[in-house]
């Protein structure tokens, strides 16, 4: 077996591992073993193989680590690009003593919460927007 042939079957081996696990860290390892291949492809020896495979894997590990830490921790709830119903109006029929509702929104039932709920103020029905998601719950602001 020459070597170029190794280096792809070593890339196969990553993909696969990496389908199986779920984590990029080893798709990023596979960059790497492509790399060597293509080394490999070019007649260069195998400590330049290895040095290729090991640059361009560590590299990429590194890059995609740098931009995994970027990322914000936690979703805001109130994140339109994480949430697509943030901003869809739905209408209420009527709310509860506690404030609650129970609203039909793209085909199931919800419960759902008004933001600016006081016991001052009685809530009214009718045309509300998604401002929230807390858990299972919408919470809906008057329109």
């Amino acid at each position: 077996m020459n070597a170029s042939t190794f280096w792809w079957m070593a890339t196969g081996a990553l993909v696969i591992a990496e389908l199986l696990s779920g984590t990029f860290y080893l798709l990023m390892l596979s960059l790497g073993a492509a790399a060597a291949a293509l080394a490999a492809h070019a007649e260069l020896d195998m400590t330049t193989q290895v040095i290729t495979a090991a640059l361009v894997g560590g590299a990429a590990v590194v890059l995609w680590n740098l931009k995994s830490k970027h990322r914000p921790a936690g979703a805001d709830a109130t994140d339109t690009h994480i949430h697509l119903d943030i901003g869809a109006t739905v209408h209420v029929d009527a709310w509860d003593e506690q404030g609650l509702s129970h609203i039909k929104h793209r085909g199931a039932v919800w419960a759902a919460s008004c933001q600016t709920h006081a016991l001052a103020h009685p809530l009214e029905s009718g045309l509300h927007k998604i401002v929230a998601i807390e858990g299972s719950r919408l919470v809906l602001e008057k329109i």
